[in-house]
């Protein structure tokens, strides 16, 4: 049907039309091929350049035909035209100038309204192609593709009153924001990853009876899980580092980043299973895989509270230490300084 229409169109108006949506449409499939790796589309691609090339040729020779008519057609046919018609008699001249013919203004506005219906034809065509063009990037994708998982961005909670008696306390929505970047992935040494999910909470650090505040948020992906956690007690790092030589730290390290004191340890986490069958009892909790941790103080001057950057895997994996610093680099800005007491 569509081929039929068009062949009903005038010549000046079906060739710039086919011309500008063979030209759209190429370039178009081509940028997509590109994009994507794709070869099926880049000979689609190049199919609908070729078949415009071969429109545009023919509108060139049309366009020189119509300029530059041959002189031998011209005179086959004024002398058919001679043969046919009889020998006229003189007539008395009575007009010295040539007459006009009486064709000639029609003919020149039969040219014009083409002209006119092929500017035209191509302009619509034209405005319909970039819309096309456009449209994807205005319009939802309807694509499969993974997203990295966000923050929560739902109601807020009222804040424990831990949070309203600490000066200038970070919030676990906050320290989800600056954990979750977009090059946490990278970081970590596994730049394919997406994050598969991202949550914080504004709890209180345990057996303090909720007067500490300890804001916490974690990002999981497919290889690791980044938790980040304040906690705002009287703690120096200087003392938490002679409590972990009496716990089951392993390779402690004791460094300064960003100008303040820190330490690397490693511990085990925990591994609690839950049955929620008919009896809903729990197993008994058991050691996790080995996670490493960072430890740096809320301040230069170590007043106390410290800040952890814990790192951990399912299958037992760790990333390098430096993972661990680079992150610390980008959150820790995040995180107001304590001030001074």
């Amino acid at each position: 049907m569509l081929g039929f229409l068009l062949r009903l169109l005038p010549f000046w108006v079906r060739e710039p039309l086919l011309i500008a949506v063979g030209s759209v449409l190429g370039v178009r499939i081509m940028y997509l091929a590109v994009r994507d790796h794709d070869r099926v589309a880049a000979g689609l691609g190049v199919v609908f350049l070729v078949f415009t090339a071969i429109r545009v040729y023919a509108v060139i020779r049309a366009l020189r035909a119509r300029r530059n008519p041959s002189p031998t057609a011209s005179a086959d046919g004024a002398a058919v035209d001679a043969a046919a018609q009889p020998q006229a008699q003189p007539q008395p001249q009575a007009e010295t100038g040539p007459r006009p013919g009486p064709d000639t203004p029609k003919k020149k506005e039969e040219e014009h309204n083409a002209w006119g219906q092929a500017f035209a034809a191509v302009a619509v065509f034209g405005a319909l192609a970039a819309a096309l063009w456009l449209a994807p990037r205005f319009t939802p994708s309807d694509d499969n593709t993974t997203r990295p998982a966000s923050c929560s961005g739902g109601t807020h909670e009222e804040l424990p009153k831990a949070y309203k008696d600490t000066p200038r306390p970070v919030t676990g929505e906050e320290l989800c924001k600056a954990l979750n970047r977009p090059e946490l992935a990278k970081l970590l040494g596994t730049p394919e990853e997406t994050a598969t999910t991202a949550s914080s909470s504004n709890n209180t650090a345990p057996l303090t009876d909720g007067k500490v505040a300890e804001p916490e948020a974690e990002v999981a992906f497919d290889t690791y899980t980044v938790n980040v956690s304040a906690t705002y007690n009287k703690l120096s790092i200087d003392q938490y580092v002679k409590l972990m030589k009496f716990g089951d730290e392993k390779d402690i390290k004791t460094l300064t980043v960003l100008d303040r004191p820190a330490v690397l340890a490693s511990d085990h986490t925990m591994r609690l299973e839950i049955n929620l069958g008919s009896g809903g009892s729990g197993g008994p909790v058991e050691e996790g895989p080995l996670a490493r941790t960072l430890s740096v103080a809320l301040d230069r001057n170590d007043r106390g509270g410290y800040c952890e950057i814990t790192v951990w895997s399912t299958s037992g994996a760790l990333p390098n230490d430096s993972a661990l610093l680079d992150i610390a680099e980008k959150v820790l800005p995040r995180i107001p300084e304590r001030p001074v007491r």
